[in-house]
């Protein structure tokens, strides 16, 4: 979360400035009541969509970082997410389902969610996503192999464009024994075993 000193921060003003010419550009009045404090209202809400730039994902990974002899593979599915796409700014949002097999050390189960959490923060494609958190989790733990799944539905498909309403998107990335295709099956038998999953 955003602390105060960010949010009273000189960007925080900037970001008014221009939000405030922005609604003058669309043909509005930003001096009307209902839109007075829409400026000041979007900025806030930008710096909290974007605080994923000031974090470092490997650092929290890092931060709960144990040495335990454990060498199956450890699952944190349905993480929700929410982000913005880089193309639209508009939001993409849906499930992030995470696997490792440690190699050594392992790492506080809430940390995975913050990984994504933290890239999701971002202006952010959601094949870039998928392989950022794999990479993190590859680079701070160095398991036996990573794998990523992230099932999303984009506004920018919704909303504007080809407008279509129930189109999920999937990707997918991994490392080390997930290269064999019997690991990819037993993870996704895993993350589809009465899944939480629902849009």
């Amino acid at each position: 979360m955003l602390g105060k000193e960010e949010i009273s921060s000189p960007v925080l003003g900037e970001l008014q400035e221009h939000y405030q010419r922005i609604l003058t550009l669309l043909g509005e009045d930003p001096s009307r009541e209902g839109l007075l404090k829409t400026p000041e209202r979007v900025a806030k809400a930008m710096l909290t969509l974007t605080k994923g730039y000031s974090m470092d994902p490997c650092e929290v990974l890092q931060s709960a970082k144990f040495k335990e002899d454990y060498s199956q593979m450890v699952i944190v599915k349905d993480i929700d997410f929410f982000s913005l796409c880089e193309h639209h700014m508009l939001p993409f949002y849906g499930k992030v389902h995470v696997a490792y097999i440690p190699n050594g050390y392992i790492t506080g189960l809430s940390k995975i969610a913050r990984v994504v959490d933290i890239f999701s923060h971002r202006l952010q494609v959601q094949e870039r996503m998928t392989s950022q958190i794999k990479e993190c989790i590859q680079k701070t733990l160095n398991p036996l192999g990573v794998m990523v799944v992230v099932e999303a539905k984009h506004m920018c498909m919704q909303m504007r464009g080809v407008e279509k309403q129930n189109s999920i998107t999937t990707t997918s990335d991994f490392t080390g024994a997930f290269n064999q295709a019997k690991t990819r099956e037993e993870f996704m038998n895993l993350i589809q075993h009465q899944s939480s999953v629902s849009f």
